[in-house]
């Protein structure tokens, strides 16, 4: 369980979306309070009904949310590699956006050496 990694996940993707609290409520169902306290880590126990809104909106990965959250995953629908999850916390990627990740990362691997 990582509630604080729960949390910057779920507002780094509302964010990215351009979404206010209040817009999330509006597009979720779920309130801003609890959103609020989602991202802040204070629900120890995050409701898993909330968190399958959250991630159908944000476009987040279901399972890696719910092993944040702690609850347990399938062996088949867990994230195995480092990889796999930072892939999955960055949700939808425009084409612009990808070449400029590739781009950028190819820049930090020169810088490297």
């Amino acid at each position: 369980m990582d509630l604080e990694l729960l949390g910057k996940t779920l507002k780094e993707a509302r964010t990215a979306l351009g979404w206010s609290l209040r817009d999330a409520e509006e597009k979720t169902g779920v309130s801003n309070a609890y959103l609020s306290q989602m991202e802040g880590a204070k629900i120890k126990q995050p409701s898993p009904n909330m968190l399958h809104k959250l991630t159908e909106a944000y476009e987040l990965s279901y399972a890696l949310v719910m092993e944040y959250a702690g609850y347990p995953v399938p062996e088949a629908a867990q994230f195995t590699t480092t990889e796999h999850r930072f892939m999955s916390q960055l949700g939808r990627v425009s084409g612009t956006e990808q070449k400029a990740l590739v781009e950028y990362l190819q820049f930090l691997r020169t810088r490297k050496h």
